[in-house]
């Protein structure tokens, strides 16, 4: 399977009403606004979405909304975050039906971590089984898939077509750029080193710090494409305050917060995430300024 993954891929909240039903309206506004600052691809129901605290009921609305929302212009891509082949094929399928471009997937993560063999065959089943590609999500902090494993998986199994990789781990991005693979595309989800993280060969980034601040994200691909590292450098030297103050525990609702000071929707979070605090709010508001973002 192809599919040319690239450049700005914003992982979009998944706003909810205060009755915690997904509200598609405030998805979809966050989809048009992305889309007209041209971004590269989407992504929804990952982390940054909350994927894994999310149903698979509202993981298809959700993604059904965006897809159609999208209407093609670019890649979207939907994530599950389960813990068993089985629910990771019961999630994928009814996501594949909504016409999704591609499925983002987590390696199981509770308790316990499998071989490499059984990683292996655990995403070439959920391929197979599902009929879409996929993209490995390289997330989990006790569950890490070593560089080697996702190099393997990428050259052996065809329908794996690219790895987002995080963690929290540059060094693992290195190796696995230096490895080469030639399955899929090597996309960075290191928050505060997405700049050197395309100098050692990330086609592109999925990670929160997109969905708060495309604007500049945007910009500072551009910059390094056309050469232009001083003005990359400068860019980092802005985001990486905002990523300092949406980094922690319950990030998905600081997020939002970052959104509502740029007067965005991106609705209420699910309980029983903490709500953010006065001092938060204020240092989210200090670090959108202090990166020249415009607020409502």
């Amino acid at each position: 399977m192809t599919l040319d993954l690239h450049g700005i891929i914003p992982p979009l909240v998944s706003p909810f009403t205060a009755a915690e039903e997904p509200d598609l309206g405030a998805l979809r506004a966050e989809v048009r606004y992305h889309l007209d600052l041209g971004v590269h691809g989407l992504c929804v129901t990952g982390s940054t979405g909350d994927g894994q605290m999310l149903s698979a009921e509202d993981s298809v609305a959700l993604a059904a909304a965006a897809v159609e929302e999208t209407a093609g212009r670019v890649p979207v891509i939907a994530g599950i975050i389960r813990d068993s082949t089985k629910e990771v094929i019961r999630y994928g399928k009814a996501i594949a039906a909504t016409g999704v471009d591609a499925l983002q997937v987590t390696p199981v993560h509770y308790l316990f971590q499998p071989d490499e063999d059984t990683t292996v065959e655990y995403y070439r089943r959920i391929a197979g089984e599902t009929g879409k590609p996929i993209v490995i999500y390289n997330v989990i902090p006790y569950a890490l898939i070593p560089a080697t494993t996702v190099a393997r998986v990428l050259n052996e199994v065809p329908e794996v077509v690219g790895v987002k990789q995080s963690g929290g781990n540059i060094h693992q991005l290195a190796d696995l750029l230096h490895m080469a693979p030639e399955g899929g595309a090597v996309l960075t989800a290191v928050d505060d080193l997405l700049y050197p993280s395309y100098l050692l060969g990330a086609r592109g980034a999925i990670s929160a710090t997109l969905t708060v601040v495309p604007e500049l994200c945007l910009a500072q691909w551009d910059a390094v494409r056309r050469g232009d590292h001083q003005a990359a450098l400068d860019l980092h030297n802005k985001q990486l305050p905002v990523w300092r103050a949406i980094d922690g525990p319950n990030m998905t609702a600081r997020i939002k917060v970052a959104l509502a000071l740029q007067g965005r929707d991106g609705g209420h979070s699910l309980s029983p995430l903490t709500p953010v605090s006065a001092a938060e709010r204020e240092a989210l508001r200090a670090a959108l300024v202090a990166a020249d973002v415009k607020l409502a």
